[in-house]
């Protein structure tokens, strides 16, 4: 039985007999009603599995402590990688991994992590503290074949060469034969990685070389002039794009590119936080969550320049950073790391709300990584400190296996009418005569009746719901179940059918047409 369906049948009957009366957090409304109409023969594009990608920095305790332990430590490890973590992401399926960085990966130089004699080097990003370069290269390699993630490797232009990441393009895909490749083959992998994805920089724009776009443009040709289909794979290679929806970084980069074209340009966006995870009052719930419709308006914009030039309709828009950045307290980061967040149930609207954009906005879009996997700012798991045993997944975690059916399915166009002040997120794939609908309530405030009507077609369906009346609630170490999806009734309404969503609430909706 695969864990999506498990999910559905995990509570019980019993909790599917009717919606918790709120604690505190938000108000129920009065007859707030919606009408979903949905489209099923009205394609959108494909859900890349890839739109559901993820990121992992040397920053905090996302790598040591959160995903690499050691083979020696007390903490339980498979081959020195937690051992919870890696049952937990697998279970999951992580299509795509990013890493080294971030800021970090354009002073990460690759032979510092291979081989026996690993020096200690300092990571001048993320609080000057001493990296031991015990997770490299194939550490990442094995972590990806463990937990089925295609990797995506970020390469150093801001101190690095041309050369350098010819040389690691080379380690890694290189079947055998060449000195690279026999090196590779000593230091345990005989085989080659394959690795498609690479980076071409991070932030070039900002802590990746404050470089301008012309000035990238002409480092990025230099770069791809010598990067090669090693092995027959060939990358994917992957250009610093803007921040936000920088327009005149994009046009710039564009520009300075002539007729190269990459295989895709990334975006960075992020909404940061007015207060410590947990402590969110409502006027600071509905700030932080209006950044959503500025990503979906990025995305379209940025699109339609890329595909304004020449060849541009090849070049893949990839969103590698994504997601909310709350601000922990000194004292949250003394005790698990830095960038060390808690995950609420409003972090749960908010991946809502963005693998929403994602499936309404499939044919734009060829990858997302939100930021990031372990520990770090918008994470999937926790972890007691670097030393702690406990490991727990986080509302945003249900949040990806809610949505997980999802990938590889057609997206179909949905439109979403009344539901109060705050516009219901929903979006919908369908395959053969199965749907999955997804909803978001954005509001803070009151549940949304929300009718469903499939143009006319008869459907039948049942549905999860992730959700807890406070806004700032949480999963800890203590309840680490505190927020998890059970079933949530649904009934035949006058469209279709007809499914209740709190505020804040994530819904998905299983459904057979008939």
């Amino acid at each position: 039985m695969s864990m999506d369906r498990r999910m559905f049948l995990a509570a019980g009957a019993a909790a599917a007999a009717g919606l918790a009366l709120p604690r505190r957090g938000w108000t129920q409304a009065a007859g707030a009603t919606a009408r979903l109409r949905l489209f099923p023969d009205r394609i959108i594009g494909r859900v890349r599995p890839e739109l559901h990608g993820q990121f992992a920095e040397h920053l905090g305790a996302c790598i040591y402590g959160g995903l690499w332990v050691g083979r020696d430590s007390r903490i339980p490890n498979d081959e020195g990688y937690r051992a919870d973590a890696i049952k937990y992401l697998a279970a999951l399926g992580i299509p795509v991994l990013r890493w080294p960085g971030g800021c970090y990966a354009d002073d990460y130089h690759w032979r510092n992590g291979v081989g026996p004699d690993r020096p200690h080097t300092v990571n001048i990003w993320w609080g000057g503290v001493v990296d031991n370069n015990s997770f490299g290269t194939h550490e990442f390699i094995g972590l990806c074949r463990k937990i089925g993630a295609e990797p995506y490797l970020a390469g150093n232009v801001g101190s690095g060469s041309p050369e350098e990441l010819r040389d690691w393009m080379e380690y890694c895909n290189y079947p055998s034969g060449s000195t690279l490749a026999e090196e590779r083959a000593r230091n345990g992998s005989p085989q080659p990685f394959n690795v498609r994805y690479w980076g071409i920089g991070n932030e070039s724009w900002g802590c990746g070389g404050d470089m301008r776009p012309e000035e990238y443009a002409t480092l990025y040709r230099r770069y791809a002039n010598f990067l090669h289909s090693f092995g027959g794979v060939r990358p994917v290679m992957i250009a610093s794009g803007p921040n936000g929806n920088d327009i005149r970084w994009t046009r710039g980069l564009m520009d300075g590119l002539g007729r190269t074209r990459p295989g895709g340009i990334s975006m960075h966006f992020y909404e940061g936080g007015d207060a410590p995870p947990t402590q969110f009052t409502r006027e600071q719930v509905v700030k932080q969550l209006a950044i959503f419709d500025r990503v979906e308006a990025a995305i379209g914009q940025q699109r339609s320049i890329l595909d304004g030039y020449f060849g541009g309709a090849q070049v893949g828009l990839v969103l590698d950073e994504w997601g909310v950045w709350d601000r922990p307290g000194p004292e949250v980061e003394a005790r698990y790391g830095r960038l060390w967040q808690q995950d609420t149930q409003r972090g749960a609207a908010a991946a809502g709300l963005g693998l929403n954009i994602f499936n309404r906005q499939a044919d734009k879009l060829y990858m997302c990584n939100i930021a990031q996997m372990v520990n770090v700012l918008q994470s999937l798991l926790l972890t007691d400190g670097p030393d702690g045993e406990r490991c727990i997944r986080t509302p945003t975690y249900y949040v990806f296996a809610m949505f997980k059916p999802h990938r590889g399915r057609d997206s179909v166009q949905t439109q979403a009418e009344g539901g109060g002040a705050a516009p219901l997120s929903a979006s919908a794939t369908r395959q053969d005569r199965q749907m999955l609908v997804t909803l978001v309530n954005p509001s803070p405030d009151g549940v949304v009746q929300v009718d469903c009507d499939f143009g006319g077609l008869a459907a039948e369906g049942r549905a999860q719901i992730l959700h807890d009346p406070d806004w700032n609630a949480c999963n800890t170490f203590d309840q680490p179940n505190r927020i998890v999806p059970r079933p949530h009734p649904v009934t035949a309404g006058r469209r279709g059918l007809r499914v209740a969503v709190p505020g804040l609430a994530v819904v998905a909706l299983e459904v057979r047409l008939s």
